[in-house]
């Protein structure tokens, strides 16, 4: 049991998190590069993808996990993203700043979805039974340089400051 659920509902919360944080964030940076804020979005890919976060510390374990480790690193970069968008509201330099700590936090997200699908998926785990296998490493590289060239592009375009519709409430 936890947070009185049995594991696998409890399991299913946390992975029903994740793919709205995703999801949401995919929306969030498409916006982005788009120079816009959607702050309905925001909301629920921060929220989503902190919950996911928080989640993860409460299965049960005896020892520090890689994901762990993960998950410490990405609140470290979701409090990051909450104080630039929320508390400093995008000014100055805390635009690039969310920008980059947006990015980051999806990417994050998006890598154990990765290393998840190479455990729990048949033909992924025949390709990389160990995770650290070419399949895998290729597949993570992959989706690091799709992260770093939308981090870049965001960084560049996302200026709702230029822009008063940019701004208005979604």
């Amino acid at each position: 049991m936890i947070l009185g659920m049995s594991t696998p509902a409890f399991t299913m919360l946390h992975v029903v998190l994740s793919l709205v944080g995703i999801l949401a964030g995919f929306v969030v940076v498409a916006n982005m590069l788009g120079s816009k804020t959607v702050n309905g979005w925001t909301a629920i890919f921060l929220g989503a993808t902190i919950l996911t976060s928080a989640t993860g510390f409460l299965f049960p374990t005896d020892k520090v996990l890689p994901s762990h480790i993960v998950g410490v690193v990405s609140l470290a970069v979701l409090a990051i993203a909450v104080v630039a968008f929320y508390g400093s509201h995008l000014a100055r330099s805390w635009r690039w700043i969310y920008a980059v700590a947006a990015v980051i936090s999806l990417y994050l997200n998006v890598f154990v979805l990765v290393a998840q699908g190479f455990l729990k998926v048949g033909f992924l785990k025949a390709l990389a039974p160990t995770g650290s296998e070419p399949a895998f490493i290729i597949a993570q590289l992959i989706v690091l340089v799709i992260f770093v060239v939308l981090g870049l592009k965001a960084v560049r375009s996302f200026h709702p400051e230029s822009s008063p519709a940019a701004l208005r409430p979604a």
